[in-house]
């Protein structure tokens, strides 16, 4: 079988759907010196965590022992599943994120099954010999002068509600006129988030791997930042009114803290939603946004699922507490982007 054929009968992750596949015209074995985004053809040795992979049309396709699977190198920084890094051993390697993300797993949450493990069969080239990298299909820098008000979506933790939130407040700009991007700053590839910002309505949606990163673990800081002032201008030049950035993980967490922690976070968002799981979480992290200098416009997220819960949160930190209902209305959004500077538009 050609390598054509192989890579063709393959199953190409989200991770990858910027690469042009024409690019691939050689392959090495040479795993120990893979680096982050370099693209790795393997196959399926025995399913764990993750029985299936996520496609760059958007749906998610099981994968069987002996599957064929081209993933880009990458670590991954999830509390709720796996911490691994971006190193390939030609005996096995770890399925670290369903988005296309292979790696060595190094540590896992108690309650999920171990990593799904790969067997690496190839490092893909292209016609210089070098390995075929995300990097070489992202979008080229770009730093507007001016780029569209951006409200960031912030969160304690994995899961706690963050994605929800922007999707919801995405849908609530886009009900009252407005043309909105939707932006996935840190974490790692996966369609999940970006589906959800497009069924929203957004005008525009881009995330890290647009900008040649399967993950943000790890990464330069500087790197990251470029990445999200791209993406901004590029909601920009798509003609997005106001954009919504989520943040992945936890305040704590190290790319996320390196971010917020940062004066030009502090700068480039004009508006800020915090997502919690309850009291105990609101007042904590919005303490340690007020010692950044950050101070969140509401709270939403898990909390204000129970009336109880988000009466404790708004009376310990004084903050509103709105509710997926309230974000998705259009006059709720149209505060916020009032807040942000824009001005009051007709709804479409």
């Amino acid at each position: 079988m050609t390598l054509a054929d192989t890579l063709a009968q393959a199953k190409w992750t989200f991770a990858t759907r910027r690469v042009d596949h024409a690019c691939v015209t050689a392959t090495d074995t040479d795993f120990t010196a893979a680096k982050p985004g370099d693209l790795i053809l393997a196959h399926v040795d025995t399913i764990g965590q993750h029985q299936r992979v996520q496609l760059p049309s958007g749906r998610p396709s099981l994968i069987f022992p002996g599957d064929a699977v081209v993933m880009a190198c990458g670590a991954r920084y999830a509390p709720d599943q796996f911490e691994g890094l971006a190193e390939i051993d030609a005996q096995g390697a770890d399925l670290l994120a369903g988005g296309g993300c292979i790696g060595r797993m190094v540590a896992r949450n108690r309650r999920i099954k171990p990593a799904t493990r790969l067997v690496p069969s190839a490092r893909l080239l292209g016609a210089d010999g070098h390995a075929v990298n995300l990097a070489q299909f992202a979008l080229a820098p770009r730093r507007a002068a001016q780029h569209p008000p951006v409200i960031g979506v912030l969160g304690t933790s994995m899961n706690s509600g963050k994605t929800l939130a922007t999707a919801q407040l995405v849908l609530g700009l886009r009900r009252a006129g407005f043309r909105v991007g939707a932006i996935k700053a840190t974490g790692t590839g996966a369609f999940g988030d970006f589906n959800e910002y497009s069924d929203s309505g957004a005008h525009y949606v881009g995330d890290f791997t647009d900008a040649g990163m399967v993950t943000t673990y790890l990464e330069p800081l500087d790197r990251i930042k470029t990445a999200i002032e791209t993406l901004i201008a590029e909601a920009g030049h798509r003609g997005c009114d106001i954009v919504v950035m989520e943040v992945a993980d936890g305040l704590l967490q190290r790319e996320t803290a390196a971010l917020i922690a940062d004066p030009w976070f502090a700068r480039l968002v004009s508006g800020l939603v915090f997502a919690c799981g309850d009291a105990v979480a609101a007042a904590g992290g919005v303490a340690h946004l007020a010692r950044l200098g950050l101070v969140p416009d509401a709270l939403t997220g898990l909390v204000s699922c129970s009336p109880m819960a988000a009466s404790e949160a708004q009376a310990a930190t004084g903050l509103p507490v709105l509710t997926k209902e309230d974000l998705g209305d259009p006059a709720e959004a149209t505060g916020f982007a009032l807040r942000a500077g824009l001005g009051r538009k007709e709804a479409a």
